[in-house]
């Protein structure tokens, strides 16, 4: 933009401004302005008290976005050290780590290897690179959200909730009020609402709908493909608006042996199955790579193991995406991770895994052939 006025911005330039721009720090430093300015808190006269905030450490690198209303009286309480929130803490500190570490690492190496080599992958290949992916995103910002919130409680603070389980979302838009909480409530706040949110005309709605999408989309990075993830993601949301049915799914999600568990079954797998095909675009370098990846899926029809040394690495992956699952599954209705009587077991068994999958993400190569 600015090269098309004349002026000559260097890539340098741009790489320190860019990413400063569209930080979790630089929203969660607007919170606290925008909140002034329409009165829901009064500016912070004490310097030590507001650097604290804004310079919070566990939430500068990956959030959650927390809100002046929120954090800044909680700062300000006289704390003590509580031993039961401090376990509580060190628990989901742990289960950030397993996260991190035993699931988004471990996919990684598999989903950068298939991505960078979609043009020789078969169908099969590709659609796991997809799923990997999926769960290494998942992984990663849940499982930082996580720590940051268990070292938090370490001080006794308790921070906003960021992520509640929105891979058993039931359609999109419950997708996106369990993914990344804190931004997609921000951009509800002072983006949408602002806009005229719901109460304008159709149309309105629809723009709106749009444009906090597409900026949500760029705010992830400077790159086209980010732009079309959230376009795609606005297209996703749309029918649930037109027929005013965006705020069905409010409560979690329960099965029981009878037809609509396999109806709500089916609206999980097809909102995963979306979401997934909107990841491709997030993940791929160019939009260009992301339909050539979605295409050959389509095209190739081939269903067997393909690459990465050998096969069995394809099933422990797999077998160890699907324990993951099922544990996030028996916790979706918790508030704690890792609770109950044998929290102690449980948090042991979390370090082990730890321990194993860090060394072997971080020593094993991977040589990339077809069979």
């Amino acid at each position: 933009m600015f090269t098309s006025f004349g002026f000559k911005v260097s890539p340098f330039l741009l790489n320190v401004i860019l990413p400063v721009g569209i930080s979790f720090y630089t929203f969660h430093g607007l919170s606290y302005v925008i909140d002034i300015y329409y009165k829901r808190i009064k500016a912070e006269y004490n310097f030590v008290d507001y650097s604290l905030f804004v310079s919070y450490f566990p939430l500068l690198v990956a959030g959650p976005i927390e809100r002046a209303t929120h954090l800044l009286p909680e700062l300000k309480v006289k704390r003590e050290f509580n031993l039961e929130k401090a376990k509580e803490g060190v628990y989901q500190i742990v289960w950030g780590l397993v996260k991190k570490v035993v699931i988004a690492d471990t996919c990684a190496v598999y989903a950068n290897a298939i991505f960078d080599h979609y043009p020789s992958m078969n169908s099969f290949s590709l659609i796991l690179g997809a799923i990997y992916f999926a769960f290494q995103i998942y992984g990663d910002f849940s499982g930082y959200s996580d720590i940051a919130l268990g070292v938090s409680k370490l001080f006794g603070l308790d921070l906003l909730r960021n992520f509640n389980y929105p891979y058993f979302s039931r359609d999109i838009a419950e997708f996106w009020r369990r993914w990344h909480i804190s931004l997609s409530s921000w951009f509800r706040d002072y983006l949408y609402i602002p806009l005229g949110g719901s109460k304008g005309g159709l149309w309105m709605k629809i723009r709106n709908t749009f444009i906090i999408f597409i900026v949500s989309g760029f705010w992830h990075g400077a790159n086209w493909t980010y732009i079309v993830w959230g376009f795609i993601n606005a297209v996703y949301f749309l029918p649930l608006l037109l027929s005013n049915s965006n705020r069905n799914n409010i409560d979690s999600v329960v099965l029981k042996w009878n037809l609509d568990s396999i109806k709500v079954l089916f609206s999980i797998l097809t909102t995963f199955v979306l979401t997934c095909i909107a990841w491709v675009f997030f993940r791929a370098r160019t939009i260009t790579d992301a339909i050539l990846y979605l295409k050959r899926i389509i095209t190739d029809r081939n269903f067997g193991f393909q690459y990465l040394e050998n096969e069995r690495y394809n099933y422990e992956l797999i077998l160890m995406i699907g324990l993951f699952v099922l544990v996030e599954w028996n916790n979706r209705t918790k508030v704690e991770p890792i609770s109950g009587k044998r929290s102690m077991l449980k948090m042991a068994l979390a370090i082990m895994a730890i321990i194993a999958f860090g060394t072997y993400s971080d020593y094993k190569e991977f040589i990339y052939f077809q069979f």
